[in-house]
């Protein structure tokens, strides 16, 4: 195994490797708190910003990587990471890799076991938060994988965002941000389809957003209860709003009446069809979970 030497007045604390938005967020956050920094990006000119603030910036990847006993990746995918990181597997030996790359569960589990046969100690991350919230005490990130290395870390994790820990399997933290940006991003969708339903009769986006947010924020409300019944199993509490009263087709209709796209409605409909058609419709809404869960099964007998 070859040894790898740097000078002593080069080491710093931390090496970030990625000066995107967030990487460049990250890099900041721990400067402003007197930390050390290395710092390297595809692109060099993308460091000069960083480097005025007191990085050190390598010039490869792995000047890099020996330059600090600790390594965080915040590059653009998987397989920017397996690419940035696979040349210098040797170097990372018995250093710590921190991984904030949006990853998929199974993409982090399997840069959990690349470092593991590495002997690199790895922890995984997933940033909850826009980089103009990093440092700035909001947001937060999740982590999964290594407890020992997630515990010793934790005077940097938090100087970015509130930390939580989300368990030793190393897809765990993925896989809770990926959930809830679903929920995110879905609110987003229906957002958008109302407003461009009633876009054509005249009302403007902002004028619909003014009546939307409110009604979303007090709907968020709802959100306790139907995890209660999720969690219980039993759709057949009283007072849940069926499935039968759910029912979504005036809505597909109007959508298709102003011409507008009603597919993002008409996949909740399917959904509570599929409900109904079983014999399900005096149960509450919830139960379009079963649906959704149902998918993992029946893959599960197809395989």
């Amino acid at each position: 195994m070859p040894e790898h030497t740097t000078n002593p007045a080069q080491l710093t604390d931390l090496t970030l490797l990625g000066l995107g938005a967030m990487g460049s967020a990250l890099t900041t956050a721990l400067l402003d708190a007197g930390r050390s920094v290395t710092v390297w990006n595809r692109t060099p000119e993308r460091a000069a910003e960083s480097v005025a603030r007191g990085a050190r910036a390598a010039g490869s990847v792995r000047e890099a990587v020996i330059a600090s006993p600790v390594v965080v990746a915040c590059l653009l995918k998987y397989p920017s990471v397996r690419e940035t990181l696979d040349p210098v597997a040797d170097a990372l030996r018995g250093r710590t890799l921190l991984n904030l790359t949006t990853t998929t569960p199974n993409e982090s589990r399997r840069l959990a076991a690349w470092a593991a046969d590495h002997g690199i100690d790895y922890l995984d991350g997933a940033v909850m938060a826009v980089p103009a919230m990093i440092g700035s005490g909001d947001g937060q990130i999740f982590y999964s994988g290594s407890r020992a290395v997630y515990d010793a870390l934790r005077p940097t994790l938090d100087l970015w965002a509130a930390p939580e820990y989300h368990g030793a399997d190393a897809g765990q933290a993925a896989l809770v941000d990926l959930a809830m940006l679903s929920g995110m991003y879905q609110m987003f969708v229906g957002f958008l389809h109302g407003a461009a339903m009633v876009a054509t009769t005249g009302m403007s986006a902002a004028g619909f957003a003014a009546r939307q947010a409110p009604f979303l924020a007090a709907m968020t409300q709802e959100l306790a209860g139907y995890a209660k019944v999720v969690d219980g199993g039993d759709y057949t509490v009283p007072g849940q709003q069926s499935l039968d009263f759910s029912d979504l087709t005036p809505l597909v209709r109007a959508s298709e009446e102003q011409g507008v796209d009603a597919g993002p409605i008409a996949a909740v409909q399917e959904r509570i069809a599929r409900q109904i058609a079983a014999g399900h419709g005096s149960d509450g809404l919830a139960r379009i979970y079963e649906t959704l869960r149902a998918a993992r099964a029946e893959e599960g007998n197809a395989a």
